[in-house]
This record gives structure tokens, sequence and C-alpha cells, in this order.
């Protein structure tokens, strides 16, 4: 395939379109540090329209509250990395699409804006679902090691990509026969 991205970021970008096609589902993600790079993974993938609804580069702190409704309030307590702003980025950009599932990135890719408490490398995702209790945050921190300033946002591609995935199906339980009428 005639592609300028790293193969392993076009081949995750592969199956998150494969998968969520097999199961109708649409995708939309909120890249802050990333600079779009999940969506341009995606979009390598033919077809990768069936399942990319939308994306939004939210890179300031001004864009994360105009575009994606980030308050003021929880960018100032928590700081742009964080899980409560990575959090109402997911949750923005389902509201501002149609998808069915939302993955926000935000963190340091550095050299520069770390700090003792997020030094650069600290990535936070979120993934956000249509229906879903808001109030069930799906989130997590991330330390990448800092061996530049692409690897780190590689490797948050990468994570965000694994967010995307449809969780697998469970086994369907077995009936059980009913009893015998009498």
């Amino acid at each position: 395939m005639d592609t300028v991205l790293p193969a392993e970021l076009v081949d995750a970008a592969r199956k998150v379109v494969e998968a969520n096609r097999a199961r109708g589902r649409t995708v939309t993600v909120a890249e802050s540090c990333t600079g779009g790079l999940v969506a341009a993974a995606l979009t390598e993938i033919p077809g990768s329209s069936d399942v990319l609804e939308c994306s939004f580069v939210s890179y300031s702190n001004e864009a994360k509250m105009e575009v994606l409704k980030v308050s003021q309030d929880v960018l100032e307590t928590f700081g742009s990395v964080s899980i409560a702003v990575a959090w109402s980025m997911a949750q923005g950009a389902l509201e501002k699409s149609h998808a069915d599932v939302a993955v926000a990135i935000t963190g340091v890719a550095g050299p520069a804006g770390g700090t003792e408490k997020k030094p650069v490398g600290t990535v936070v995702f979120a993934r956000a679902e249509r229906g879903a209790d808001p109030t069930d945050v799906i989130a997590d921190s991330r330390h990448f090691d800092n061996e530049g300033r692409g690897s780190i946002r590689l490797q948050a591609a990468l994570c965000a990509l694994e967010l995307l995935l449809p969780p697998d199906d469970p086994e369907p339980e077995a009936e059980e026969p009913e009893p015998p009428s009498e």
C-alpha cells in the first residue's frame, strides 16, 4: 500500500476499520497531541468512510473549549493533560457527531512542556460510547518512553486505535433445555 505512515500504524487502523465495519459502528476521534495522526491512519484504509464519521483536532485549550465544549473550569482545575479533559473531549466529540464511539487523546509530546507531575511522554486517553452512562468514565493515563516527539505521538496513536476496537463478543451462553412438560 502506498502510504507515508508507518506500517504498524496502518495495520492497526485497518483492524479498527474492519472490526467496526463488521459491527456497523462508526467512530470519531478528538486529538490534541497526536494532531490528526489517528484520523490520518484511519483514512489510509480504503472504505474507512464506512467507519470514520469525523475527527477533531483541538490542539489549543481555546479549541478544546470552543469546538468540544470542554469547560474552562475543568481545564484550569486539572490541566489540559488530564483524565477530566480527555473525558470531556470524548464526550464533546460524541455530542458534535453521530458516531457510536469517540476516543480522545491529550498529552505532552515534547520536547518541552513537561512538568514533574506530567513529564514529556505523558498521554491521557478517554473513550465514550453513545448511550452509555456518562458517569462511567473510561479513561487512562500512560507514560511513553521519551524517544522523541515522533515516537511519543506514534505510541499514542497506536494506543488510541486500540481503544477504537469494539469489545470482544462474549461467548454465547448455552441455552438450558426446558424441563419436559407433564
